[in-house]
């Protein structure tokens, strides 16, 4: 095998290679470069190592293949037959379905300057040629694990409900985002654009209130965005996440070198009464009537929102008690609160 026609200096043995390929999860490397012989050896050694390889010869070849999927890492030339590497590694950093992979430029030993490039655009690593097999896959390996990781932990979020998003903060660049934050956005945002680079203009400036209080030492607030009948959404700031680790602070504030994961959660009053009936084995009715005592109204209150007399509130809410096991409203009041905040953190009476 050969890479830039010149020969691998470490061919690896069955053993070492066997180690390899344990640690590729069939995960799609996208192999840009408009050397041929280059790419082939390095398809090849991909290929034996565990990985899916993505030939791809120039910048326009990788933006159509960006229109149809995803890459895992990419492997990128220095120069390309139709432009720089580093301005495609740029377009790819600002594309939300390409900006989480990581990048590993292909540099000649000749420029150590292109390291410093490397970075200045996101890449996550610059290796020079001849690339030495161990070297490159371990190096793989290293930044596909932290994907996984970030990866792994935004699907969790997705999975228990929770819709995630990632901005730039300094222009407010839509990095990634689930498509269920996108749902949620232009619900909450009807101004806001569902396929926009860039997030809804609140968002965008109270991420900006968010790290001017992390820069004075405060405590982020939560940004909470209603809707009609009693809906809710939530966003938190959760943490910068690290997929543009090498960028520069903007006006010299630390926290707004990278880009920022947001958590968003939706809540509704009929979402939490429909909890309440299932937790509690409750009526409609009695779910509706505990809904409200928790939101601290009184029976006439409850009454008057629900169409009822304070009579018949209070004969449902004896029936709630029984069923709770409690015997006062403040009780009542403080187990449904417990029990559901389980479901819906961002609930509170």
């Amino acid at each position: 095998m050969q890479l830039r026609g010149r020969p691998v200096t470490a061919p690896l043995s069955p053993s070492a290679l066997s180690t390899f390929t344990r640690s590729g999860q069939g995960e799609a490397v996208w192999v840009v470069s408009s050397d041929r012989e280059q790419a082939s050896g390095l398809a090849e050694l991909l290929e034996d190592a565990g990985y899916t390889a993505v030939r791809l010869e120039s910048a326009a070849d990788v933006l159509a293949q960006a229109a149809m999927g995803s890459p895992d890492l990419v492997l990128l030339d220095t120069q390309l037959r139709d432009g720089s590497g580093f301005d495609l590694a740029r377009r790819l950093k600002a594309l939300a379905q390409t900006s989480p992979a990581p990048i590993i430029f292909l540099a000649e030993t000749s420029h150590p300057e292109h390291l410093v490039q490397a970075l200045e655009v996101g890449a996550a690593d610059c290796i020079n040629q001849p690339a030495k097999p161990h070297e490159l896959l371990a190096r793989m390996a290293l930044h596909l694990a932290g994907a996984r990781e970030r990866r792994q932990a935004r699907n969790a979020l997705d999975a228990f409900g929770y819709a995630t998003l990632t901005v730039r903060p300094h222009d407010g660049k839509l990095m990634w985002q689930t498509p269920l934050s996108r749902d949620l956005l232009q619900r909450y945002c009807p101004n806001h654009p569902p396929y926009a680079s860039r997030t809804a203009p609140e968002v965008q400036a109270w991420l900006q209130d968010c790290l001017s209080r992390l820069q004075q030492g405060d405590a982020p607030r939560p940004l909470v965005l209603s809707q009609g009948e009693g809906a809710r959404l939530t966003l938190r700031l959760h943490q910068q996440t690290g997929d543009n680790e090498n960028a520069a602070p903007t006006g010299g504030d630390e926290w707004a070198g990278d880009d920022w994961l947001i958590v968003m959660r939706e809540v509704s009053d009929q979402a939490v009464m429909q909890a309440m009936r299932d937790i509690f084995a409750l009526t409609l009715r009695e779910a509706e009537v505990l809904y409200w005592v928790v939101k601290g109204k009184t029976n006439k209150d409850v009454g008057d929102i629900l169409g009822s007399s304070p009579m018949t509130v209070k004969k449902h809410l004896e029936r709630v008690f029984v069923k709770l096991g409690v015997e006062t409203r403040t009780a009542a009041a403080g187990k449904a609160t417990a029990r559901i905040a389980q479901l819906q953190p961002q609930f509170s009476g």
